[in-house]
């Protein structure tokens, strides 16, 4: 009897035990403790491309919109002023494409397009130039002209003298690294001759750069830049009579 009373409690004692088993809660381990499958090497999935993805630079360049002037001969190019309007008045620009073509369809598409709208003259040298053409400084640039900004132009240097009231390509130190900045000679500069390219020159409105030249300056940044409030490109009109 005292055996078989001893085996019914253990039994019970068992049954017991197993359902206070079955109601503890589960312990699930965190993310960072859980194991990982044994042995298997993970898969390499190639993530899919953004929608608004930046397209490559070979990619940009093919797919660049055709300009009003890319295909237009020296020629072509040379019987088209450009007239800049300013606060201070107006700058008409003859071209001197036979000397600087590809500045100078750079300068045509660039004011045909209203690029420099807005823009201003950023840096003036007291009696030697004035210059512009820096469209991070318009009223509002657009991702597509800022692209526009940093495309180059080569380094077209030629036997025209930078004299005063000529037009020439701004650049770095760095051979072919001019893309959209020109400056306008209100001196004489024969340093330049021979590595910048000089692609115009001032058929009227001298008197305009002049004004802009005697700005009040901290060193050589106009302390109220003159706004170029518009760029237009039409045939030169016939020069008057003297």
């Amino acid at each position: 009897m005292a055996t078989r009373a001893l085996l019914l409690a253990l039994s019970a004692a068992c049954l017991v035990g197993a359902a206070r088993a079955q109601d503890a809660p589960v312990r699930e381990l965190p993310e960072k403790e859980q194991q990982p499958e044994a042995q298997t090497k993970p898969e390499m999935v190639t993530p899919p491309l953004k929608r608004n993805a930046r397209p490559a630079e070979g990619e940009a360049a093919a797919n660049a919109k055709p300009e009003p002037f890319d295909k237009a001969t020296p020629e072509q190019m040379s019987k088209q002023c450009v007239t800049l309007a300013t606060e201070e008045g107006s700058i008409e620009i003859e071209m001197l494409a036979e000397a600087a073509p590809e500045s100078v369809r750079n300068f045509l598409n660039l004011s045909a397009a209203g690029a420099y709208d807005t823009t201003v003259f950023g840096r003036v040298v007291k009696g030697f130039i004035i210059q512009g053409g820096d469209l991070h400084t318009r009223e509002k640039i657009t991702p597509e002209l800022a692209r526009r900004s940093s495309r180059k132009v080569p380094d077209e240097p030629s036997e025209v003298k930078h004299v005063r009231g000529v037009v020439s390509m701004a650049r770095a130190e760095e051979p072919d690294s001019a893309t959209t900045h020109f400056f306008i000679l209100a001196g004489d500069g024969p340093h330049l001759d021979g590595t910048f390219a000089a692609f115009g020159r001032v058929r009227s409105g001298m008197d305009v750069v002049d004004k802009i030249n005697g700005a009040e300056l901290d060193g050589e940044k106009p302390k109220k830049p003159v706004r170029l409030t518009r760029a237009t490109v039409a045939p030169c009109a016939a020069p008057l009579p003297d």
